[in-house]
């Protein structure tokens, strides 16, 4: 199933890398090995030698005509020669998912930031006659005050990760496109955002209040593997406790009112709705 409709809200996963892999020491260094293998539902899909598989991509809301897009992938040109699956990127995979909805960049109306990290706002900028500047000509950007205040101070002492608040933040904010929005903020009709800090210091959720419900979950969780052991956060994670607070906290909500999680990362269909297992949870398999 490639499109999730939950009322009125239609939901379609853009894939900017099928499959970018991760030592699984690299990301989760707290993660147990055997343990894991003694979960059955974590498949080669999953994890395989050593390496986890992730996929990088946006989500795009149809919503009473509006186009919303959630996150913006890795983008293309960007340098980011730490990442050589991100470096210098063509962005056509990109390019062609958004066109086969029937789209164009014009054509989207808000482009909703859960947090400000380099594969999730790469395609914010395109790079024009030498200069970034907004893919979306004519959307108004949504992004976490607490977030982009934590990464302008970064940047202004130096540390800019990867060079994504420069070239993919920075100029949506010059180019007047930037709107800066606090906790419980309503991005449309039964579309809320909802701080949910650890992974980065002002990581927003995007709750839906269609059908049965989802939260667009960004990088509160990773891969499928902290469904099983909540209590690992990732490496990449600013605060790794307070990651671990918003996840249980999300996990816990969606398992109570059987909503359906959407990260940024997890394999194909990349939503699924979860049950409480053991001292975590798991994916819920249809029969």
């Amino acid at each position: 199933m490639s499109k999730l409709e939950l009322g009125e809200l239609q939901i379609t996963a853009l894939t900017d890398i099928e499959r970018f892999d991760v030592p699984l020491t690299t990301i989760f260094p707290e993660a147990k090995s055997d343990a894991i293998k003694n979960i059955t539902w974590i498949g080669p899909e999953i994890l395989s030698s050593g390496l986890l598989h992730l996929k990088i991509r946006s989500w795009l809301l149809r919503l009473n005509g509006q186009v919303i897009l959630i996150d913006t992938c890795v983008g293309a040109h960007k340098d980011r020669p730490n990442w050589q699956d991100w470096h210098q990127r063509d962005g056509v995979n990109w390019l062609s998912a958004l066109a086969a909805e029937g789209l164009k960049p014009d054509d989207v109306d808000v482009v909703m930031c859960t947090h400000l990290h380099a594969d999730h706002v790469g395609w914010n900028t395109k790079l024009l006659n030498g200069r970034w500047v907004p893919t979306f000509q004519n959307a108004r950007y949504i992004c976490s005050k607490d977030e982009y205040g934590y990464w302008s101070e970064a940047a202004a002492l130096g540390d800019d990760k990867h060079g994504s608040f420069s070239d993919s933040v920075l100029p949506i904010m010059e180019a007047n496109k930037m709107e800066l929005v606090d906790s419980d903020w309503d991005l449309g009709p039964g579309l809320h955002l909802e701080m949910t800090p650890g992974h980065s210091p002002g990581h927003m959720c995007l709750k839906a209040k269609h059908g049965q419900g989802a939260v667009f979950a960004g990088d509160i969780i990773h891969s499928p593997i902290q469904l099983a052991f909540p209590e690992i956060s990732s490496a990449f994670c600013n605060d790794p406790v307070q990651a671990r607070e918003s996840r249980l906290k999300i996990l816990n909500e969606i398992a109570n009112d059987d909503s359906f999680l959407i990260p940024a990362h997890f394999p194909n269909p990349g939503w699924m709705q979860i049950d409480r297992h053991d001292e975590g949870f798991m994916p819920r398999f249809v029969v």
